[in-house]
């Protein structure tokens, strides 16, 4: 994903713009829009094949070629986001490097989300961009979290990481707008990441999500649902056009109208 600047005559169009049905994290558009920016979608392809059968998150691809026909001369930034939400997919080292190129080219700032850094599965490692080259790391801004890291969401407990040309202007803009997390959850923060590089705590959480990935899978595999492998993250992407949904089933007025993943989550959850 990437975005560029707009006029405030620009703006009214992004307000009455439904959102895309592109899956990523939602808070990435607010958080572009809110700072006067149009985010730009360049999709992680699926494999033709997933459709009808399971398939390994690394299948799933960007186009390079795509990515860079979506930059204009006002893009500023690239966001990525690896162990990726919801695909799972885990970026390796050359496509790192080639969104690396296109960010030297265009000269944009990279914005790399790796909330979910310590949970990756089958041996795979999470590789960071900014550790990729001295010219990465001067372009990079990593995003980390405690609440996702140590399986503590309502902790509200993040972080960034860069180059102090970056992180001094986010840091001046941050404190006008939080100002700070809590100062015991940021204590309680910093001694778990100290004591669980010592007693292998995340190591043994990695097994436990790895073991319930696994009972989640069986039992998707006994639906007949095809779903795409996960290689990191908690999330695993079904595809349900399969699943039947009866047509006298009561949706609620709060999801009428959305998606049908929407409606079907909820089906889920109540048969």
């Amino acid at each position: 994903m990437s975005f560029r600047r707009v006029s405030s005559e620009e703006w009214p169009i992004l307000t009455e713009s439904p959102l895309p049905t592109h899956r990523f994290f939602d808070q990435y558009v607010p958080q572009i829009t809110f700072n006067g920016g149009v985010p730009v979608y360049v999709p992680i392809r699926a494999p033709e094949e997933a459709s009808t059968s399971n398939v390994p998150a690394s299948s799933w691809k960007i186009d390079f070629d795509e990515l860079r026909r979506a930059i204009t001369p006002k893009t500023k930034q690239i966001w990525i986001n690896t162990p990726h939400n919801p695909v799972g997919k885990v970026f390796d080292e050359e496509e790192l490097i080639e969104i690396g190129k296109i960010a030297e080219e265009h000269n944009l700032i990279i914005v790399s989300d790796e909330v979910y850094d310590c949970l990756t599965f089958e041996g795979r490692q999470h590789l960071r961009i900014a550790s990729l080259s001295e010219e990465l790391w001067q372009r990079t801004i990593t995003i980390g979290s405690a609440g996702k890291s140590f399986s503590a969401t309502g902790w509200r407990v993040g972080w960034a990481i860069g180059p102090a040309h970056l992180v001094q202007p986010m840091t001046a803009a941050h404190t006008r707008i939080v100002f700070c997390v809590n100062g015991p959850a940021q204590e309680a923060t910093a001694t778990g990441i100290e004591k669980a590089l010592e007693n292998g705590f995340f190591e043994e959480q990695r097994e436990a999500y790895e073991e319930r990935k696994n009972v989640l899978l069986e039992g998707l595999d006994k639906l007949g649902l095809p779903y795409t492998v996960p290689h990191g993250a908690y999330f695993v992407l079904v595809n349900t056009s399969r699943l039947q949904i009866p047509e006298d089933f009561e949706i609620p007025k709060l999801i009428q109208g959305r998606a049908r993943d929407w409606v079907c989550a909820w089906f889920i959850a109540q048969t």
